[in-house]
């Protein structure tokens, strides 16, 4: 039993030591070097304090604001810790409910709007913390956020266009606009 406990322990403590210390300080090193903001959560800061993450969406809902895309985590909206979707399928009651009332309250907020309502407004994503919607969801939002903040339509146009990132190594995913940044570019027009 001796014989065999030794080098039990023994390889425990080295793979602790290796597997546990050395890798974790070896990585977290190597990310602080040559990726520091993405190592520390890719945060967005306003006079230096951090207001939000590039990576995780933020609830807006007043008319001033673009409006993300919903989020299905619980028991609050983007929550990082309990990322998730809804699980229901298209046919499902409770979806078709929320669907519902989420176009209902576009509806109401810019009733006069002859725009088609993209998809993307009304569905969350499978994480529940997408900070981005598609261009044409802030297309759909401009001439409410315009009426609201008494700005040109064409001025808040041209906020959307220049935050609008396009495809990851120009060919992965499809253009897209983060809400947060967006937002902090309208508050910081005068």
């Amino acid at each position: 039993m001796r014989t065999q406990l030794r080098p039990a322990l023994v390889s425990l403590a080295a793979l602790t030591l290796i597997t546990g210390f050395l890798y974790p300080l070896v990585v977290t090193g190597v990310a602080q070097v040559l990726f520091p903001r993405q190592a520390n959560g890719s945060l967005i800061l306003t006079d230096g304090k951090p207001v939000g993450s590039s990576l995780i969406g933020q609830s807006f809902d007043a008319p001033k604001y673009f409006w993300g895309r919903p989020s299905a985590t619980s028991p609050f909206p983007y929550n990082a810790a309990a990322s998730s979707g809804s699980n229901l399928g298209p046919t499902n009651d409770v979806l078709m409910k929320a669907v519902q009332a989420r176009i209902d309250a576009l509806k109401t907020a810019d009733p006069d709007n002859p725009l088609p309502l993209p998809v993307d407004l009304v569905t969350a994503s499978g994480s529940g913390l997408d900070p981005h919607i598609s261009p044409a969801s802030a297309a759909y939002q401009v001439r409410r956020v315009a009426l609201a903040r008494r700005m040109e339509e064409a001025m808040v146009r041209q906020l959307v266009s220049q935050h609008t990132e396009g495809r990851q190594i120009g060919i992965l995913g499809e253009p897209r606009v983060n809400v947060l940044a967006l937002n902090l570019a309208l508050d910081a027009v005068k």
